[in-house]
Order: structure tokens, then sequence, then C-alpha cells
């Protein structure tokens, strides 16, 4: 496989333009063939964050829209932004921004006016409802949220009355579990499991409203992209498929508005976005709602509901083990195996990253890279971005030897800095010669 590198949109871009050379050289020998940059802004020294490029006022007025106002400016940084941009399109690499600059068709036009290397765009989550059941990175599954959700939902004439009726209903039944009643239910299939949940019309209904959003999203973006002076590819970053149902980033159907998908391979406990602890939070809160029900049962619920059973996994100690063997090729292959299907290979690329800042999650392994890579590979994936975040040098050590030449870990060539250097503890002295 071959694979893209993502510069963090936390990590100011002025990170990555210090001895761009020197990294980007070791990233192609290592199987690098693509960046995604940004977002594409510079951070100053007061923490204060400022745009790595100016505002076209005269675009701005002749689409006749008015102009953001221009802030502070900082040429040299630009400059070497331009220089690094020029010296991965020279490499052949494909590049693309995370975000859209500074919005709509226009900003898009800047932005690319600005960055002619640029072919693509990349947004992350588009159109994604909440899948948390707990109170969780700033939101849970069953509400709606005010400052957001209810504009969008007033422009689609939605009947409010009913998909919070919805809502209600649903969060009754699910605290109404009984240990009888998983245990009959839970295994007995789809028309069991509505039984189970006791799911009604007007949870129907706020289901089909959440799909209805993610569509419309989807829309946007894609005539967005389309309205500006050149071919710009279109990128959307869901979550992986188990939860796709209730993002609802129904796959097959993304795939006719975006040029790629990127299905977030977040397989971590903890922190935000992962898998383990997701499905925690879950087993976690049905059991906060329902005392009576054990944590097999609550783990019997989440495997009716998104149809996934984690290997090895019955209690929620047991996630603090790790990830077996047969997760990775079980889990992992199948996720990877249900995106190709519904996308198309061609389409997917797989967005790794193995916990760390800005995720918070239990730091994996390199044998979880490992795992997640070979059994991706396996499932069909010919290319995936990595979330570097500071990369350490196993996980660039698993990279280059998986997907191009193995690192030659030489601390007088390129580092990866997530990582000291041997020589980092040596008190500043320099080994003698001899």
């Amino acid at each position: 496989m071959k694979f893209w590198v993502f510069t963090h949109s936390d990590q100011p871009l002025e990170y990555w333009l210090e001895d761009y050379q020197r990294r980007f050289d070791a990233w192609q020998a290592g199987g690098v063939e693509g960046i995604i940059v940004g977002r594409m802004h510079f951070k100053q020294d007061d923490g204060s964050i400022i745009s790595s490029y100016p505002v076209d006022v005269k675009l701005y007025a002749d689409h006749g829209v008015e102009p953001p106002e221009q802030g502070p400016r900082d040429l040299e940084k630009e400059q070497k932004l331009q220089a690094m941009m020029d010296d991965a399109a020279a490499r052949g690499w494909k590049i693309m921004t995370f975000g859209t600059g500074r919005g709509g068709a226009v900003g898009l036009q800047e932005l690319i006016d600005h960055y002619p290397q640029v072919e693509g765009v990349i947004i992350d989550g588009p159109g994604e409802n909440h899948y948390e059941l707990a109170f969780h990175h700033g939101g849970e599954l069953l509400e709606i949220r005010e400052a957001e959700d209810d504009l969008i939902y007033a422009e689609m004439g939605v009947d409010f009355a009913r998909m919070h009726r919805g809502i209600e209903h649903l969060r009754q039944s699910l605290c109404r579990l009984s240990p009888q009643r998983v245990r009959y239910l839970a295994e007995g299939g789809l028309f069991s499991v509505l039984n189970l949940i006791d799911l009604d019309e007007d949870g129907l209904y706020w289901l089909r409203m959440r799909q209805e959003r993610s569509r419309r999203s989807w829309i946007e973006a894609r005539e967005m992209v389309d309205q500006v002076s050149r071919k710009i590819e279109l990128g959307g970053i869901p979550r992986t498929a188990v939860f796709s149902g209730l993002t609802g980033q129904d796959y097959e159907q993304m795939a006719g508005y975006f040029d790629y998908i990127l299905p977030k391979h977040y397989y971590w406990h903890r922190g935000f976005d992962g898998l383990y602890g997701t499905v925690a939070r879950w087993v976690q809160t049905l059991g906060e709602w329902n005392p009576s029900l054990r944590e097999e049962d609550a783990f019997a619920v989440v495997k009716a509901l998104f149809g996934i059973e984690l290997p090895g996994v019955q209690t929620l100690f047991d996630l603090e083990a790790g990830f077996p063997d047969e997760f990775f090729d079980r889990i992992v292959f199948g996720e990877t195996r249900r995106a190709i299907e519904a996308a198309g290979v061609g389409k997917v690329l797989c967005w790794v990253s193995t916990a760390r800042d800005p995720h918070s999650g239990d730091a994996m392994p390199a044998r979880d890279l490992i795992g997640i890579l070979r059994a991706s590979e396996a499932a069909g994936l010919q290319r995936f971005v990595f979330h570097p975040e500071r990369m350490g040098a196993s996980e660039w050590k698993v990279l280059s030897t998986m997907c191009g030449e193995p690192w030659s870990e030489d601390p007088n060539g390129y580092w990866p800095s997530g990582t000291q250097k041997p020589d980092s503890f040596s008190g500043g002295r320099k080994k003698p010669s001899r």
C-alpha cells in the first residue's frame, strides 16, 4: 500500500515548514504519495491565529460578496509555505487541504487561486450526526442541539414535535431494559431488536430526518466544489462503517457526492472517536440507565444494535487487555471491506491513527498499527491516510517498512519528532572520536 500524510489541523503549519525537504525525502522513500495540508493558518508567538494567505477583495467584489477583514500577515511564512507546496507538487504528490478556506464557493475559489498546487479539499465528518449515547465530545445521541441542528432542521421543514417525541420514546425504551428482555430479544434478529427498543413511528421519523440532514450537507459540499473555476476533488471523513447507521453517513450514498471516502480507522479506548471507547461508553450508559443489567447484557444490546461483537470481550475490564489478533482479522478487516463494497476501492482511503493527541485516547503500540495495516490490505485497501500528530519512531518504522524503504534510524538524517533522538540522553555530550 501507499499512503498520504495529514499535517494535523491543530498543529500550526509553521511546524512543517522547517527542514521540509529532508522530511519529504524520507516520506517519499517510505511510501508517501500525497499530503493533506491544513488548516491553512499560522500561529503567532502570542497564540493568535492568522491566515496563511491574503483576502482577495476583488474576487469577493466580483461575486457580490462582502469580503472578510484582512488580518495580520506573515510574509516570510507565506513564502515558505508556498515553497513547501511547490516541493510536494514537484514530487508528483496528491495535495489536498483540510477544510475549504474561508467558506463557501468564493472562499474556496480564493484558496485554490492562491494555492494552485491544491487538487482537492477534505471535509471532516460531513453531515455527521452524533452517535454517542453518553454525553461525550460536546453532544449526545438523544438530543437536537439548538445552536446547530435546529437551524438546519428548520430549513428542512421538519416536524420538531414529532422528532422530540421519537427521541423521548427511544430514551424511555432504553431505560426499560431488563435482563430477561435482553436475553430473550437481543439475539433474535431485526424484528426482535425492534421490539427490544420499541422503535415507534416517531423514532423512525427522527432517524429519517437525520439521514436527510446528512444528505443535504453532501449536496451543499458538492455544489460548492463544482462552482469553482477548475476541477477540485472532494473528500469526506465519516466514522467507521459500524456507526454509519446512526451518524447518517451511508457510504454507498456518500460515494455519489464525494471523490474520496476516508473512513476513520479509529479503534482506541477512551478519549473520543475510538471504537473501543465508544462501545465502552454505550455499555456504561446502558448499565447506568438499567442497573439490573449485567455488563454482558449491555454488550449484547450493543451487538444487537450495531452488529458488532468484540473478540474476547464480555466485560468492560476485558477492554483493558488491548486488541487480540482476532480483532484485526475480523473487525478491522470487516470495517475495511464494508467501506470498499459500499463506495468502491478507488474511492476509499482509510484514515489511520493510533490515538495520542488530539483524540486523547489510549495510545496503541506499533503492533496494533501493523495489525490495522495488514488487515486493511487483506481486505483490499490500496491507500490510506496516516494522521501523525508528531509521529513516533516506531510508527514511522512500521509505515516505511510496510509501504516503502525501511527507515535507517540515522539520528543525523530524518528523525520523527514524536521520539527523542538517541543522543538526547547524553547531557549534550557527543560521542568521542576513536
